[in-house]
């Protein structure tokens, strides 16, 4: 599909209410992973001493968890799907979402000098659009 095509879908989508109650959930199931991802992150960043980008990279896969089986069961109840298959499509839109947060993440840091844990929860934040857009088109249509 491409980008103009991409973007014909969202706009039509945009005026189902079907979809802003999935986005609702799907900021709920968010920010269940978003607690999750800052609870694991500041365990490893500040109580192991672990450098932040692999603490952010171990966070995320706590919380990419938590949010792959709430958002196959709950916000897109798509329990009738392949579960191996959204399992690979979701983890693949989630690293792409990883990237977006952990070059935020490092241009908060080293170039804005923000403090790592709220640095971390504006990146997590930040890349949030990208995960929902993707995960509605690709790994739950």
């Amino acid at each position: 599909m491409s980008p103009v095509e991409t973007a014909k879908r969202i706009g039509r989508g945009a005026k189902r209410s079907e979809n802003w109650q999935q986005l609702i959930k799907f900021g709920v199931v968010g920010g269940s992973g978003y607690v999750v991802n800052l609870i694991v992150f500041a365990a490893l960043a500040k109580g192991f001493d672990l450098h932040h980008i692999p603490a952010a990279i171990l966070a995320f896969c706590v919380a990419v968890t938590n949010n792959f089986l709430w958002n196959r069961h709950w916000t897109f109840d798509a329990r009738d799907g392949h579960a191996g298959f959204q399992a690979a499509r979701f983890f693949t839109v989630s690293a792409l979402a990883l990237v977006i947060n952990l070059v935020v993440l490092e241009l908060l840091i080293s170039s804005a000098g923000m403090a790592e844990i709220p640095a971390q929860a504006l990146a997590v934040a930040i890349a949030m659009p990208f995960n929902f857009v993707g995960n509605k088109l690709w790994t739950f249509a």
